[in-house]
């Protein structure tokens, strides 16, 4: 007994063991609930540990096990990630949570510094085996994370496609379905012209956007035309520099297809700014709804789709490539596109009359 008759904090196991007059092994059964340990000893021994204050020692039982019970989840951190993420992430890694959950898996974050070549950041936390499994997202074109991670044997998923990743685990949204569906409501209302918008890096989903985008106005016999496809930052100022240039067109758009939500505040700025109205002069299809966007008018004409339901399939396609899991979560495919619907709103809404 320590002084004031508190009794002394457990060091370990084998302290609270000798507390209990009870074998190590079946203290050690006990607190991770082993079916072979009796519900009475189970309570004794949690009660004792609640009570003398024991916490197991996860980083020696690691160790032990080869294991750190830890999924990492890398994602680029810069400014523009940070006040243009609108919740993104946040709602996907509840999904990834909920399921991680059930197995005592706990979900760290790793912020790659905008700075830093994402390769080799992630080479470090592969050297350093901080997590039994890696998520990595805002995949590019072509990606050596994925040999990277392929060749250290350490299973993983990606949150988005690319060229390295063809046999390897993935989930990503529907942007050829999205880019198609909108390219056909646009025709329907008569739109000819039609713009996009495209980030200005080499992240994969640009390419697929731009894709099914020239694929899109193929099956309408639409010819396709570069100086259409507007290469922007994903956030508001990105979308004011796309109203912007769509302005400085000789022969502008009566369409435009923004990749991401929130370029939607900074065109409709750009553009009323010019005395052109959205909705009325410009019809607007952006790509997935947003909670910053939706107080727009007119209302945007966009695509929902549950984060939160994408974050689970992204964390069981995970389970099912680690073998300690693969049991619960059998599947013919670990890739999987998610699909995405359309919201009409009021700001496409309009026929646009043929030209005289």
């Amino acid at each position: 007994m320590a002084h004031g008759g508190k009794p002394r904090p457990m060091k370990g196991i084998r302290q609270l063991a000798e507390h209990l007059d009870i074998s190590i092994g079946t203290v050690s059964r006990a607190l991770n609930g082993k079916p072979d340990v009796n519900e009475e000893t189970r309570k004794r021994v949690l009660a004792a540990a609640e009570q003398l204050g024991y916490v197991a020692n996860q980083s020696g039982r690691s160790l032990r096990q080869g294991t750190t019970n830890v999924i990492g989840l890398m994602i680029q951190s810069s400014r523009e990630t940070v006040e243009n993420s609108d919740n993104f992430f946040l709602t996907v890694t509840g999904g990834l949570q909920s399921v991680f959950s059930r197995h005592n898996l706990d979900l760290i974050m790793l912020p790659c510094p905008h700075d830093e070549d994402p390769y080799e950041y992630l080479k470090r936390m592969v050297a350093r085996r901080i997590a039994d499994a890696m998520i990595i997202s805002e995949t590019q074109r072509v990606d050596k994370r994925f040999d990277l991670l392929a060749k250290a044997k350490i299973p993983f998923a990606a949150l988005g496609r690319s060229l390295s990743g063809a046999q390897h685990p993935w989930a990503d949204l529907d942007f050829d379905g999205v880019v198609n569906c909108a390219v056909d409501r646009l025709v329907a209302h008569g739109h000819r012209r039609i713009a996009i918008s495209a980030p200005a890096s080499e992240i994969n989903l640009g390419f697929v956007f731009v894709d099914g985008y020239r694929h899109a106005l193929e099956r309408h016999g639409i010819p396709y035309d570069p100086a259409l496809v507007i290469r922007a930052k994903s956030s508001e100022q990105g979308g004011y520099q796309v109203g912007d240039e769509l302005l400085r067109l000789e022969s502008r758009p009566t369409a435009v297809i923004l990749i991401y939500e929130l370029m939607a505040i900074g065109l409709y700025r750009r553009v009323m700014e010019a005395g052109i109205i959205p909705g009325q002069d410009i019809a607007v299809v952006s790509f997935r709804e947003a909670p910053r966007a939706k107080f727009l008018q007119p209302a945007l004409t966009c695509f929902r789709t549950s984060l939160h339901d994408l974050g689970v399939e992204l964390a069981e396609i995970l389970l099912s490539s680690m073998p300690a899991y693969s049991e619960e979560y059998p599947r013919t495919s670990r890739q999987s596109v998610w699909p995405l619907e359309l919201i009409p709103g009021e700001s496409d809404a309009f026929q646009l009359r043929p030209a005289k």
